[in-house]
This record gives C-alpha cells, structure tokens and sequence, in this order.
C-alpha cells in the first residue's frame, strides 16, 4: 500500500514555521540523548504515539516504559533522527482553533557505532498532531508509517 502523503495548499507564517522546526529539534535531540522523560515531556498527558508495526502507546507513562525497554539496543550507538519535507497546517479543521496544528514530514534515522560505522534505519513518514498548551507545543498524536514501494 504507498503511503499516505499529506499536502497542504494553505501556507502558515514564518513564525509558525520557525516554531514547529525548533519544536521538533529540540524534541529529537532529547531522544537522540536519550532522555526519555524529557522526550515524552514534549507530548500531552494523553498523547498517543502508533507505531509503524501497530503498537499503540498512551500516554507518557507508556512512552517511557516502551523507550526504557528498547534503551540496550542503543547501549553502543550514537542516534540521530533526521526531519524534512516537513509540511505545517494550522487549524486543519478551519475551526478557528489555533492551538492545533498538524505536521506530516519524512524521517530517516542515522546510527554511528564507536568506530564512525553509520547505518541508516528504514525511512518513514510521520503525520503529527500538534496543540498548544500554556503557550508552548507538544504532541498529542503520532502516526509513523514504514515507507514502502508503490505497489507493496
């Protein structure tokens, strides 16, 4: 099945833009140094992260519990998630809402061992939902599907 690829034809202003990059930069760099409450501090309470197999987590106590548990695969690694072709919708539902804000970019995740040996996961593309709370970002849905050829 090809993957779902979001498009937009409403454009958001600079500033929301430079908000949603920073946003995310700052929410990969706590992954990517493993800091897993940091991380899942960066989504609601009841945020909600499916995964590209179907797993489901709710919640940031779920989060961590999931990330603590894949933490040895990342033992002697160095990780780092690489975000682009983002694309930003403000108020998709034209609601006048917005604190809501949905995003869909394309990710690949690169892993350099203790010799500088770089590998690179399979490529995916993920759709987010985005609120604002208090004034700042955080994520309130996750939606990450494996890329895959047309026809597969």
């Amino acid at each position: 099945m090809p993957q779902p690829v979001a498009t937009t034809e409403k454009q958001v202003t600079g500033d929301l833009y430079a908000e949603v990059r920073t946003f995310y930069a700052r929410q990969m760099r706590r992954v990517d140094a493993l800091d897993i409450e940091g991380f899942a501090d960066t989504f609601t309470e009841d945020g909600e992260v499916v995964h590209s197999g179907g797993e489901r987590q709710r919640g940031r106590a779920e989060m961590i519990a999931g990330m603590r548990a894949s933490l040895p695969r990342y033992r002697d690694i160095c990780v780092r998630h690489w975000f682009e072709h983002l694309l930003i919708e403000a108020d998709p539902e034209n609601t006048g809402d917005e604190d809501t804000v949905r995003t869909s970019y394309y990710t690949l995740v690169a892993l350099t061992d203790r010799e500088g040996k770089v590998s690179f996961q399979p490529t995916f593309t993920v759709e987010d939902e985005l609120v604002r709370r208090d004034g700042r970002l955080l994520t309130r849905s996750r939606v990450i599907h494996r890329d895959r050829p047309a026809g597969q």
